[in-house]
């Protein structure tokens, strides 16, 4: 069972990966195909890629939590209600997931895998591995990922 798991990952990253190499025509097609209705006019390559992806990713993995989807509809019903909860930092991710960087005008994927994470067909023990190969010094790999935020300290705030 897992390995089917395992696999259906593996296809949609590399379905996600070729969106890059189509066309906007041929993104705009997809977009009808996978939403059956028009993309929004003057959307860009990095929009219908984006959207796109995300609706593969939801129809293999799932979508929004039932609480997180009510929670959207009240808040577009009345956006100054201030039903949005502050956000909190989330420091850690659920294996499968997929962590990408654009680091200097490059993307870069990482699989969290059950134990350490996966970068370029190479497995590493932590993110901060990953990150220090991409950079080539040294990072905390969660914050270099966007999975914690600077502290207060590094964003000018006091202690």
């Amino acid at each position: 069972m897992e390995q089917g798991h395992s696999e259906s990952q593996e296809q949609i990253r590399c379905a996600i990966a070729a969106l890059a190499d189509l066309t906007i025509d041929e993104l705009k097609e997809r977009w009808r195909s996978i939403y059956n209705c028009a993309p929004p006019g003057r959307s860009s390559k990095k929009l219908l890629v984006s959207a796109i992806a995300y609706r593969m990713q939801e129809r293999v993995l799932g979508g929004l939590k039932p609480s997180v989807r009510t929670m959207l509809e009240r808040v577009s019903e009345n956006p100054t209600a201030g039903l949005v909860p502050p956000l909190r930092s989330v420091s850690k991710a659920s294996t499968g997931t997929v962590l990408i960087r654009d680091w200097r005008g490059q993307s870069h994927q990482v699989t969290v895998l059950e134990r350490g994470v996966a970068y370029r067909q190479k497995n590493y023990r932590s993110l901060s591995q990953v990150a220090r190969v991409i950079t080539g010094t040294r990072w905390s790999g969660p914050r270099f990922f966007g999975l914690r935020g600077r502290s207060k300290e590094e964003s000018g705030g006091t202690l």
